[in-house]
């Protein structure tokens, strides 16, 4: 059976970035971009990784460029965007397409698995997968990180 821990994304720092090495973590997998109304939500997301992650939570940040091209910066230049305007501290993956026929196997994968509502309709739309690797969650992009209804799918996901 296939479980999220089986995908491997590109870091935004060139090397590979195998989920595997979340094994036993509960994910939430934003694809991003930093000139987008939702780019403050970045705020939400380190916060809630920095809250959770004793816990065995990550947050991963993937950067798409497929929403009226809000994402045009080079790796290196979203890399220091993100660490000096938000002091984010989570993995980010390299540019990665989220949609479409050359989405990612990781969003297939969860297409597959939750259907619609896994399919990122814009920027900043939010994947939680369980510490199994199971998807358990699809978050369109106006549900913010800190929100009461993604806090409570957290806290399942990081006990089951």
């Amino acid at each position: 059976m296939t479980t999220a821990f089986d995908f491997d994304f590109m870091g935004i720092n060139g090397q590979k970035l195998p989920l595997k090495q979340f094994e036993g973590q509960a994910l939430l997998v934003v694809n991003v971009a930093s000139k987008c109304g939702f780019t403050p939500q970045y705020t939400g997301l380190q916060k809630i990784h920095a809250e959770y992650h004793d816990r065995g939570f990550t947050v991963i940040g993937v950067p798409c460029n497929q929403f009226l091209w809000q994402e045009p910066a080079k790796e290196t230049e979203i890399a220091a965007f993100c660490a000096i305007n938000y002091a984010v501290t989570f993995p980010m993956t390299e540019k990665t397409a989220v949609k479409g026929s050359h989405a990612h196997p990781f969003y297939k994968w969860m297409r597959e698995r939750l259907g619609h509502a896994a399919y990122p309709a814009w920027n900043f739309h939010k994947l939680l997968v369980n510490k199994a690797g199971e998807p358990v969650g699809a978050f369109k992009s106006k549900v913010e990180p800190e929100s009461r209804e993604l806090r409570a799918a957290i806290e399942k996901a990081i006990v089951a």
